[in-house]
């Protein structure tokens, strides 16, 4: 999502790049100017069904009452893309969980990502919790477009509307809310590869702020 305090601000630069997008990301990806929060649905549309998200032995998440993610377009009619759109979507789930408390040991993060996404996003969810912060408001993520790579591998490229999506102070509840600007929008290129138990972790990942396809 958006807005992280400002003490995050500039590790979120080299770690959050790593991290979310990266962080989820994975080899050498990168973020540029990441002041928001990224990764969590508490059931906006496109969130993933029940069936999606419990089966398999996946890590049932939940995030807290002040925090919404929306995820847009998650039926494109084609069953393995689906299921792509799904795990990402559960995997940005899995960063939020973590950060806001309600998956403290982190689980989903490990069932959700792997490599160098793996490595970012339990950086990013320690720069958290080094400042005694959290996330709050809500984050729309849209325009979400699967390319098959083959049978186990697939890209999935999609913009992020953290326009309303804040850092909060966890012993004062003072939210840090800051002027919607062109970087409230982010475009993530990340890579997803279907491990042998059928779920499809993000690899690697890169968000760049501001960009023009992103744009409302």
């Amino acid at each position: 999502m958006n807005r992280r305090t400002r003490l995050l601000t500039t590790a979120a630069v080299g770690a959050a790049a790593a991290l979310l997008l990266t962080a989820c990301g994975g080899d050498g990806g990168g973020s540029k100017g990441n002041d928001k929060i990224a990764g969590a649905d508490t059931g906006g549309s496109a969130s993933p069904s029940a069936s999606a998200t419990e089966s398999a032995g996946r890590p049932k998440i939940t995030l807290p009452s002040d925090l919404t993610l929306t995820f847009e377009g998650s039926k494109t009619g084609d069953s393995i893309k689906d299921a792509v759109l799904a795990d990402s979507a559960e995997r940005m789930r899995a960063v939020d969980a973590a950060i806001t408390g309600t998956d403290p040991k982190g689980e989903a993060i490990g069932f959700y990502n792997t490599g160098k996404a793996l490595e970012a996003a339990l950086t990013w969810v320690q720069q958290f919790k080094d400042a005694g912060a959290t996330l709050t408001g809500e984050a729309r993520y849209y325009d979400r477009t699967v390319t098959l790579k083959g049978k186990t591998s697939a890209s999935l490229t999609f913009c992020a509307d953290e326009s309303k999506g804040y850092s909060k102070d966890k012993k004062t509840n003072k939210i840090d809310k800051t002027p919607v600007t062109k970087n409230s929008y982010v475009f993530y290129n990340t890579r997803l590869d279907k491990n042998s138990e059928g779920v499809w972790q993000t690899s690697q990942i890169i968000s760049t702020r501001g960009a023009a396809q992103c744009q409302p």
